[in-house]
């Protein structure tokens, strides 16, 4: 049964609903692209509206952790000085992928363009763990 707007069960629904809110969502951050080649794999991270200088990855026990800053602020005044709208965001991010303990920080390249960060992170074989040394029990 089609209903008029006006009879929805949430009265802010029309009103969160609205594209200025969902621009705002954390749905759309980080969103990662994976992809294996011969050599290794190349990740694409969309970071829209982040700086570069916001932006940063560090390798830490064969963990590659991605995380990035962002704040906006869009002020409007009329005439006189008061504010008609104010809206601020401000948030951080970040995501962990195990890439193995054979990778070294030197071995990865990265490149921020665009909102768009590109990692190229090379296959390499892992470290065998260390294996306990049995004493046999007669």
């Amino acid at each position: 049964m089609l209903m008029p707007r006006t009879f929805r069960n949430n009265v802010f629904d029309d009103l969160f609903g609205a594209p200025f809110f969902a621009a705002r969502s954390t749905d759309n951050m980080m969103k990662t692209d994976i992809k294996e080649n011969d050599a290794g794999y190349e990740l694409t991270v969309d970071l829209p509206g982040v700086k570069k200088e916001d932006v940063k990855a560090e390798l830490n026990d064969g963990y590659l952790t991605i995380s990035a800053e962002s704040s906006t602020s869009n002020d409007e005044k009329d005439d006189k000085g008061r504010y008609i709208c104010r809206e601020r965001y401000s948030g951080s991010y970040s995501r962990s992928f195990y890439i193995g303990d054979g990778v070294t920080q030197s071995d990865i390249s990265a490149k921020f363009e665009n909102g768009t960060l590109k990692l190229t992170v090379p296959k390499k074989e892992a470290i065998p763990a260390k294996q306990a040394k049995y004493i046999a029990i007669e």
